[in-house]
C-alpha cells in the first residue's frame, strides 16, 4: 500500500486538531480527507473510500461512536480501519469503542511521531493480513480471508475486519490454545498498543454472530487461554 494511494479520512469538530494532524501525515505522503462531525464523516468515508479513518469520539450532531456503528453497516467499508481520536479528560470507555466497532483508539494529544508511527503500524499489519489469502473450512463454517467473509449454514456473515482476523486465527489452528499476547500480536501488531480486555470485547461479539456452540464444541478456539 503505497502512501500516495493511502487515504486517510480525519474526523473531529476542532478545526486544529484537523489542521496539525492532517499536515503531519500529509507531510509522510498520505492523502488527507476531513470531515468535522459523525453525519459529515458518513457522507465522506462513502465518497472516499479512505483506507484509514480517524475520528474523534465527542462531536456535535452525531458523535464518533453512532458514527462509527453506521460505517461497519456500509457494507464497501466493514474493511476500513478505524481509530478514535480521544482527550484524556473524556468520559471514554474504550469496550465501548470496540463494540462499536473500532480497531484502535489514540489518545490525543498526541506528538505527532508517535501519531506518524501509530498510523504506519496499523496500515502495514492491514497490508500484511490481506496479502495473505485464503479459504478455511472449520466445524462446518467456510472462512474466506481474501474477501474477508464467513459462510454458515449458507448465510453470509459479515464481520469488521479484527473481529475477522482473530476469528481467522483461532479457527486455523483448533485445539491450541493461544496466550493473550500473541493473539495481540498476530491480530493487532506489537506497535499498537491496545489492552487485554479487547479480546474478551471481540470474542464475546463472535459468539453472538457465530453462535457460542461453534466455540464450545471445537477446544481451544475462543474461550481458553493462558494468561
Amino acid at each position: 500500500m503505497k502512501k500516495r494511494n493511502t487515504k486517510i479520512l480525519l474526523v473531529d469538530d476542532e478545526p486544529d486538531i484537523l489542521e496539525i494532524v492532517g499536515y503531519n501525515l500529509a507531510q509522510e505522503g498520505y492523502q488527507i480527507v476531513t470531515a468535522s462531525n459523525g453525519k459529515e464523516a458518513i457522507a465522506k468515508a462513502k465518497k472516499e473510500m479512505p483506507d484509514l479513518i480517524i475520528m474523534d469520539v465527542m462531536m456535535p450532531e452525531m458523535d464518533g461512536m453512532e458514527a462509527c456503528e453506521n460505517i461497519r453497516k456500509i457494507p464497501e467499508l466493514n474493511n476500513v480501519i478505524i481509530t478514535f481520536l480521544t482527550a484524556r479528560s473524556e468520559d471514554y470507555s474504550q469496550v465501548a469503542g470496540f463494540d462499536a466497532g473500532a480497531d484502535d483508539y489514540i489518545t490525543k494529544p498526541i506528538k505527532p511521531k508517535l501519531l506518524v508511527s501509530k498510523v504506519k503500524a496499523l496500515l502495514r499489519r492491514s497490508k500484511e493480513q490481506e496479502a495473505r489469502s485464503e479459504t478455511l473450512n472449520v466445524g462446518g463454517i467456510e472462512i474466506n480471508r481474501e474477501e474477508y467473509k464467513i459462510i454458515k449454514d449458507n448465510l453470509v456473515i459479515a464481520l469488521p475486519r479484527k473481529e475477522f482476523e482473530l476469528f481467522y486465527l483461532l479457527a486455523s489452528k483448533p485445539g491450541k490454545v493461544f496466550k493473550r499476547d500473541e493473539i495481540l500480536d498476530k491480530v493487532w501488531g506489537n506497535e499498537v498498543v491496545v489492552g487485554g480486555r479487547t479480546i474478551d470485547v471481540h470474542i464475546r461479539k463472535l459468539r453472538e454472530k457465530i453462535g457460542d456452540d461453534f466455540f464450545k464444541t471445537i477446544k481451544g478456539i475462543g474461550y481458553k487461554f493462558e494468561v
